[in-house]
C-alpha cells in the first residue's frame, strides 16, 4: 500500500498572523525542509477530486467496481503528494496555504500522520495590519476591488464568510465540531503574538509536538529566504522574512470597526483572547 513518504507540517491559519516567519523558524531545523512559500498543493488537489469527479471513465469504473476504483484515487492521491515533496530527502517538509483549514477530513484520509499549525492573532491587529499596508499602496487595488471604499466598508468586506479574513475564521470556527480527539491532537495552533514575543519557548512547544529535538536559533540572526511573489493580492498583503525578529507594530483601529468584531467573533476571543474581550474584563 502506497503511504505518503514524508511528515507534512501543513502550515495555515488566517493572513497576517506570522505564517511567514514560523516557516521560517521551522527550516532551522536540520531535519525540516521549509521552502516559505505559498504552495499550490491544496489547490491542485482539490482542482483535482473536481474534475476526477466529473469524469465519465472513472465513474463508469465507480459503478463496475468501487472499492478497487475508490483505492486506486487514494493512491493516486498520495502519489500525487509524494512526487510534489521530491525534491528533498529530509524527512519534514512544511506546505503553507490557507487551503489546508478547509480540507483536514480529506488530509486526514491522505495523510493520517499529517500536523496542522494553525496560526492566529488578534482580529483587529490583522484588520490594522491590513490598513497599514493598503496605506502604502494606496495607488494599486485590492483584487477584489474594495480600495476606492471606507475603512469600515473594507473591513466588513475582510470579514465576509468569502473574505481574506473571513473565510480562514469560518473554518476555525468550525473546527470546534470535530469529535474524533486524535484528529485534534493533529491541530496546533500558533499565536502570533506568542510568535513575537515568546519566539524560543513557542517553537520549542511546536518541535515537542512535532517530536522533534530544539535546534538553536538565534532570534537575531535568522536565515533569510527570497519572498514570495505577492503580486497575486495587489501587494496588500506583504510576506517578508527579516534577519531578526521585531516587536509588531500597534496599530489603531476604529472603535466602531472593533466593536463589531467583539460582537461578531465572540467565540474566537473565548477561545483564544479571553483576556482581551470586553465582556471578559468586566
Amino acid at each position: 500500500m502506497q503511504l505518503i513518504n514524508k511528515k507534512i507540517i501543513y502550515v495555515t491559519g488566517l493572513p497576517r498572523s506570522g505564517s511567514t516567519l514560523l516557516c521560517q523558524l521551522l527550516g532551522h531545523h536540520p531535519d525540516i525542509y521549509s521552502p516559505g512559500h505559498s504552495s499550490p498543493l491544496s489547490h491542485a488537489l482539490e482542482k483535482l477530486r473536481y474534475t476526477l469527479s466529473d469524469d465519465p471513465f472513472l465513474l463508469s469504473q465507480l459503478d463496475v467496481d468501487f472499492d478497487l476504483t475508490y483505492n486506486r484515487l487514494l493512491h493516486a492521491f498520495r502519489g500525487f503528494i509524494n512526487g510534489w515533496f521530491a525534491e528533498t530527502d529530509k524527512s519534514y517538509v512544511v506546505d503553507k496555504n490557507r487551503g489546508w483549514l478547509n480540507m483536514i477530513e480529506t488530509v486526514n484520509l491522505i495523510d493520517p500522520n499529517f500536523h496542522l499549525l494553525i496560526c492566529v492573532r488578534e482580529l483587529g491587529q490583522i484588520v490594522g495590519s491590513i490598513e497599514a499596508q493598503h496605506k502604502k499602496t494606496l495607488l494599486l487595488d485590492f483584487p477584489d476591488h474594495i480600495a476606492p471604499h471606507s475603512t469600515y466598508y473594507r473591513a466588513d468586506a475582510l470579514f465576509k464568510d468569502d473574505g481574506i479574513i473571513g473565510k480562514p475564521l469560518k473554518a476555525i470556527e468550525h473546527l470546534q465540531d470535530i469529535v474524533d480527539k486524535q484528529l485534534e491532537t493533529r491541530l496546533c495552533y500558533v499565536a502570533f503574538e506568542s510568535l513575537l514575543e515568546q519566539p524560543m519557548s513557542t517553537m520549542n512547544t511546536i518541535f515537542q509536538w512535532l517530536g522533534l529535538s530544539q535546534p538553536k536559533i538565534d532570534p537575531q540572526h535568522l536565515q533569510v529566504k527570497p519572498s514570495e511573489s505577492d503580486s497575486h493580492y495587489r501587494f496588500k498583503y506583504r510576506h517578508q522574512t527579516y534577519p531578526t525578529i521585531k516587536p509588531a507594530a500597534h496599530h489603531q483601529i476604529s472603535p466602531r470597526i472593533l466593536e463589531e468584531i467583539y460582537k461578531n467573533f465572540v467565540w474566537f476571543y473565548e477561545m483564544f483572547y479571553p483576556e482581551l474581550h470586553p465582556i471578559r474584563k468586566k
